[in-house]
């Protein structure tokens, strides 16, 4: 292993590339450096003959404020995401695998052809378009649907949660709960709760960060997290992202709560009957735990200013003491709060 490749360093991919034998000895290549996460470099890799990829590597201490770890390893969670995916999915709606490096925690998928868009980007600019809430809400539902008894070697390929412990647990449950004395026993509780839970491949950060847009499709990236475990996470992770959206995007705010409705309704419809009497609840649960973890853990909405971090915080507290029903009635409570002081 390599501990000190650095793929942001151009002289460096190009000559990774070539030793891996990539590219040709003598091939020109153009490279970008990709924003976005925290957790790993990214690089848009751009051939002699025009072919592209996305290069990803894993960094081990992730690139925020306060220390965060975890294992770099976990990038070839999401390398073999990518190879379970594409028989699961249509075949646009996740990148393909290019290559998989495991002594360097490296791989590398196609890039999605521009023009495409991000769509956290779009969203925050306040373009709501109704078909993608509706494909975000279809592609959840059936990354959900395969389950052990549907694929047994599920079991062995994302049995591991030691990357959804350290990448989510720990950073948004465990950290809120120590900082947040209110809400300790509410979020210990979940997290006691969801690691019995074994019911479908969670993706565990689905967000419309890892969202791009492409010719009016959803693409779903970053699968370093995915794992056999509670899908109700990952309902109150991407749910979170809509609600606060219509907590900062004022202008905007009925068609966002109308967003989120539609999202929840559409998941529903095409999961149809879930076997789970407890499922709505813990979706409930964890949309309220991680609304308040992305003003209080470790990872902090950014576009959020402090008002309206104090102010969800507040909001989420009080629903937390009395948890609504539904997904439909947390919706509408916390969207009757928000313009209130």
């Amino acid at each position: 292993m390599n501990h000190t490749l650095d793929i942001e360093d151009k002289a460096q991919l190009v000559a990774y590339l070539r030793s891996q034998n990539l590219i040709d000895a003598d091939e020109a290549i153009s490279t970008n450096i990709l924003a976005g996460g925290v957790s790993n470099r990214t690089m848009l890799v751009t051939r002699a003959d025009g072919t592209q990829w996305v290069v990803k590597q894993a960094l081990q201490k992730l690139r925020v404020a306060v220390d965060w770890f975890s294992d770099p390893i976990r990038i070839h969670r999401e390398s073999a995401a990518l190879r379970w995916l594409g028989n699961v999915l249509p075949p646009n709606n996740v990148p393909a695998l290019v290559f998989d490096d495991e002594d360097n925690h490296v791989i590398g998928m196609t890039a999605i052809p521009q023009p495409h868009e991000n769509w956290k980007v779009m969203l925050l600019r306040g373009d709501i378009d109704h078909d993608l809430v509706k494909q975000f809400g279809e592609i959840l539902a059936t990354l959900h649907t395969p389950t052990v008894a549907d694929d047994p070697a599920l079991t062995t390929t994302f049995a591991d949660r030691s990357f959804f412990e350290s990448l989510r647990v720990e950073p948004y449950y465990g950290y809120t709960a120590s900082v947040v004395s209110e809400a300790s026993g509410f979020l210990n509780a979940l997290i006691e709760t969801t690691r019995t839970r074994q019911s479908a491949i969670v993706h565990g950060d689905y967000s419309p960060k890892n969202v791009l847009v492409y010719q009016a499709q959803l693409v779903i990236l970053d699968f370093e997290v995915i794992h056999l475990g509670d899908p109700a996470f990952d309902i109150g992770f991407s749910m979170t992202h809509l609600l606060s959206k219509a907590h900062h995007v004022a202008s905007k705010r009925q068609e966002f709560l109308d967003a989120a409705q539609r999202y929840w309704q559409t998941y529903i419809d095409v999961r149809g009957e879930i076997q789970d009497a407890e499922f709505e609840d813990c979706a409930v649960r964890h949309t309220l735990a991680c609304l308040l973890a992305r003003v209080a853990g470790r990872s902090p909405l950014e576009y959020l200013d402090a008002k309206e971090r104090a102010h969800q915080k507040q909001i989420v507290l009080g629903l937390m003491a009395d948890v609504p029903a539904s997904m439909s009635d947390l919706i509408t409570a916390f969207g009757s709060q928000l313009d209130l002081p």
